[in-house]
């Protein structure tokens, strides 16, 4: 079937395969490609054009929607804050979203992912392969929901917060803003912002320094 749509990608790593491959499923035909570090080979035939140069000059205004493949949530934020577009979303055929979900500008979902009733996923947040929001739970935006991690119901999670693969989540905790969760963690006590959390049950091991955004002043 021929692509009906179109649709351009900012990241030209691993991550825009996933994405482009979730798109051309949906016969989105990725027309264009912008990447920070652009290498020197093309993108099925594309020119990958040089991100940095275009922020400088400022970014082009596209006939298409853009979505940041990037999948550093920092730089994802970075990257939102600098380039004024109208955002799509890759929601792949095989995820699960309730009808009484809602998903924000930006946003990719992967295969097997479900999103149950009332969850609210907010802007460039990537919610992996098989990861379970339930629900009523909030996600911030920049989060990562990595590969079959569990979030119970109404669990908030903050701003740019990476849950890591196998994570489980019980029901109404509270995860704060560029927070990361460990992989295989088991979160049963409230998380402050920045902090790291490993193990089962997840402690706090380290805090990082706010990241230096618009959104955090």
């Amino acid at each position: 079937m021929a692509a009906t749509k179109y649709m351009y990608l900012y990241g030209a790593g691993g991550h825009s395969k996933v994405i482009t491959d979730i798109l051309n499923s949906l016969d989105i035909e990725v027309i264009g490609m912008f990447d920070d570090n652009p290498p020197d080979a093309k993108f099925k035939g594309m020119e990958i054009r040089d991100g940095i140069r275009l922020l400088g000059l400022g970014f082009p205004e596209l006939d298409a929607p853009l979505i940041i493949s990037v999948g550093n949530n920092q730089r994802r934020a970075e990257l939102a804050e600098l380039i004024t577009a109208n955002y799509g979303t890759a929601i792949h055929g095989s995820a699960i979203i309730s009808a009484k979900a809602k998903i924000g500008v930006g946003t990719v979902i992967l295969q097997g992912a479900i999103v149950q009733a009332g969850a609210e996923v907010g802007a460039h947040v990537l919610v992996n392969t098989a990861a379970s929001i339930d629900h009523d739970n909030s996600i911030g935006d920049y989060a990562h929901v990595s590969p079959h991690a569990t979030l119970c119901g109404h669990v908030r999670v903050g701003a740019g917060t990476h849950i890591g693969a196998g994570a489980v989540v019980i029901p109404s905790i509270q995860i704060g803003r560029w927070c990361t969760v460990g992989a295989g963690a088991v979160v049963i006590r409230d998380v402050p912002d920045f902090a790291t959390v490993v193990g089962n049950p997840a402690k706090v091991i380290k805090f990082r320094e706010p990241p230096n955004l618009s959104i955090e002043k």
